[in-house]
């Protein structure tokens, strides 16, 4: 089944900068769309970043573009968002998901970023 497992959370102050990391099993990770999402408190999940399986096309969230940077490292069935330049308005949990994932209702356990001086 399905499983993505999140990683790179933290307590960071603003201006700073955080790399998560997403393992994926359970699914063919290579010819997969991966996205991140995050959700802040009292607020609805948002869409953050998309890579297409070959890396060759990625999309951001008016709101991170520019800081943040989504890669994909086929061979380690992991995806990463780099991000840089944090805002308190980032503070949020962050998911990271595919198609599938989301068809099955799934969902990991996410990791928390807190920014924050």
């Amino acid at each position: 089944q399905v499983q993505l497992v999140e990683s790179g959370g933290g307590l960071v102050q603003p201006g700073g900068s955080l790399r998560l990391s997403c393992a994926a099993s359970g699914f063919t990770f290579s010819v997969s769309t991966m996205n991140w999402f995050r959700q802040a408190p009292g607020k609805e999940r948002e869409l953050v970043a998309t890579i297409t399986n070959d890396a060759v096309s990625t999309n951001y969230a008016d709101s991170v573009k520019g800081r943040f940077t989504i890669s994909r490292d086929n061979a380690k069935n992991t995806v990463y968002l780099q991000m840089n330049n944090l805002k308190p308005e980032d503070t949020a949990v962050y998911y990271c998901s595919t198609r599938r994932a989301r068809a099955a209702g799934y969902w990991g356990q996410g990791t928390q970023v807190t920014v924050s001086s």
